[in-house]
Formats: C-alpha cells, structure tokens, sequence
C-alpha cells in the first residue's frame, strides 16, 4: 500500500501549512490569552475552501475527499489546536451529517454557508449526565402536531454559541422501540430559537480559542421537517459520524504531535548550555528522535484508516486504533516538549506550553481512550 501523496495533496498540504505559520501563528497567542475567537482567521479559512473539502461543488464545496480535509488539520493543528478543531467540529460534526443524512430541502437550505464558512454547525450528543453513555440519552423530543417539542441539556458543545453559530444538530429520545430500547432520532434546532438557551462559554484548560458551551432546551419548538434522516436512526446516525470524526481527531493529534517536534528542534538548535546547543546532546537528542518515531507512526495508522474510509470498507477498528494511539502520543510529545524546553517550557511565551494544554482533550473528546480500546476488544471478538 502506497501512502506517498499526490502532487494535488501535497499542494494542498503545503497552502495549509504557510496558511498556518503566516496567519495563524503571529495572532494566535493573543486569543489564548482573552479567550476570544478567532472570527478573522475562520474567515481567512472559509474563503480558501477549507470548510467545503469534502463535499460535493452541488451545495458550493470543493469536491474533495475527507482525506484532504485530515491533510489540511493535521497542518492547521501544527501550529495551534483550537483553529484546528473549530474546523473539524465545523465539517465533521456540524455540516456532515446534514450532508450525509438530511433531505435535499435541508442540504440545499443550510450546506451552501456551512461549506463556505460562513455559517457554523454544532453536533449536540453529549449531555451533562452520560458522557460516554451516549445510549443513555435523556433530552426528549415529543411530536406535538406539526412539531417536535424538545426538553433535555447538552454539554460540552463545539461551535455552538459562536456569532455565527446557524444551527445545533440535537440527538433526543423520540420514543420507546417494541423491544423496550429508547428510540433516538436527530433533530436540526436553528439558533435562536425560542426555548433555546446557550449558557456562557466554559473556563477550559486548553483549546482556549474555541467555542465551547452547554446548551439547554426549554420546551423548545421546531417544524416536524426538522427531523434529520429517518426517524429512530439517530443511533445508527451518531456512531456513523463519529467513526468518521475519530479519524479527522487522529490527524489533528498527529498535527500537534508533529508541531511539538517542530518546536522542540527549533529550541534545541538555539539553546545553549555548557557550552554548546542542547541538541548535541544524545538525551536531547533521543527524546526528539522518539517524539517523531511517535508521529510519524501516528500518520501512518490515520491514512491508514481514511483510505478504508474512502474505499468503502469497514474502518470502525482503525479508526478507533488512530484515535487511541494518536491522542495518547500527542500528549507523550508535549510532555516530552515541554521537558526539552525546561523553565521557558513552562511558559506562556513558548508554543509548547499551549500544546501541553491542549493536548489531554484529544485523549477525552469524540471518545475517550477507554471508549476505543472497547470498540477494539469487541472487534476483535471479545
């Protein structure tokens, strides 16, 4: 199997990358530090096509594949974490499963600024009480008439209360199957509907300059047609677009893995102590030669797992297995550049104390690595 790229993706991955050190590196720090979103940088993205790669030019998008759209996160994620999901949550959760799923009245309604980025949509799964439980669902939606009727909470939303948040994609228990089973279904809320409540942005750890928030539903109304896909095939729908987003995850893992390798060789070149650079040294030298066995062994399993993807075979197993191992070598890699970097890797000036911060998520969001270490075992059989 040859993973070597074409001459299109390399461009494509070489636009990202300059996209990235120019655009995003010299600002990026400030919106760490005020917890502010990169508006700015989001437009930049969206007039350079980067929220409309993997979909179809029918509703304005590139035509592109979701390889191409993990080239771009692996390098956005190089520089910082938090543009980088703003995109995947973006395309993977918030457009895709409208583009996947929706009817061509809802496609043709809300993919065109979607795809041009210059809308977002958010994927509401999570709530309060469950967590990895997803099948433990508690928001209710009730078909009253002509509309459903939603009441229930949702946490730790990506994209959601942004100025140009559009809509929130809201898994909800729509009835009780013959089996007894809750019966799960998605249904499209657009923003600013009555009943619709975002709370105020969370104080994270990291991934500072993104949109996170919990939502709440309140006796909230939407039109029947808002119903996303078929009916009581929410579930089926949810475990669809994670396996999908698992894979976009690894890349940006990866992309941070990559980048504290980066910045690691940058410092080791220029630091010096006891009379020459630190990077002459074999300790130092071992650590940066292991941080990029790690990446680029990362690499290889997420194209490994997209290539099923696109060819139209089972990826489930691979996906969880870049997931895991990406995620968990992220934060082996900002561990181990902040320790290269010593005292100044403690601080906010250098570019790897933001990775240290935002790196303990990827081994949490879109399932935790207990979660993908279960999807394994039981693909295997056990």
């Amino acid at each position: 199997m040859d993973f070597r790229l074409t001459e299109e993706q390399e461009a494509l991955r070489a636009g990202a990358r300059q996209f990235a050190r120019d655009r995003i590196a010299p600002v990026i720090a400030e919106h760490y530090t005020n917890h502010t979103f990169p508006y700015e940088i989001v437009r930049q993205m969206g007039k350079m096509g980067l929220f409309g790669l993997p979909f179809s030019e029918e509703y304005g998008g590139m035509g592109g594949d979701y390889f191409a759209l993990c080239l771009v996160l692996e390098e956005l994620a190089r520089v910082d974490s938090s543009v980088a999901i703003t995109l995947e949550a973006a395309v993977s959760l918030g457009a895709m499963p409208i583009y996947r799923f929706g009817t061509e009245e809802q496609k043709s309604r809300w993919l065109p600024k979607l795809v041009r980025g210059e809308a977002l949509a958010a994927f509401g799964l999570t709530e309060p009480g469950t967590g990895s439980d997803a099948g433990g669902t508690t928001t209710r939606a009730v078909l009253d008439g002509d509309e459903w009727v939603i009441n229930g909470a949702k946490a730790f939303i990506t994209n959601s209360g942004t100025d140009i948040t559009t809509l929130v994609t809201v898994t909800a228990v729509t009835g009780t199957r013959p089996d007894g089973s809750k019966e799960l279904s998605t249904i499209i809320v657009p923003a600013g509907t009555p009943g619709f409540t975002v709370a105020p942005a969370y104080s994270k750890v990291g991934w500072s300059a993104s949109d996170t928030h919990e939502l709440h539903f309140d006796d909230c109304r939407v039109p029947a047609e808002n119903l996303l896909g078929e009916r009581g095939r929410g579930f089926a729908q949810f475990l669809r677009i994670l396996d999908e987003g698992r894979i976009a995850i690894a890349a940006l893992s990866v992309g941070l893995a990559q980048g504290c390798v980066d910045e690691s060789l940058r410092y080791a070149r220029e630091r010096h102590a006891f009379g020459q650079a630190i990077g002459s040294y074999q300790a130092i030298q071992f650590k940066i030669a292991d941080m990029e066995m790690k990446a680029h062994t990362a690499r290889l399993a997420y194209y490994d797992a997209a290539a099923r993807m696109l060819a139209g075979e089972d990826f489930k197993r691979q996906a969880a297995i870049a997931k895991l191992y990406a995620s968990e070598i992220a934060v082996d890699n900002a561990r181990a550049a902040t320790q290269v970097h010593g005292g100044y890797g403690f601080m906010n000036e250098f570019a790897v104390g933001r990775f240290w911060r935002d790196s303990k998520i990827l081994e949490i969001g879109e399932g935790t690595s207990e979660v993908q270490r279960m999807i394994i075992a039981r693909d295997l059989g056990l």
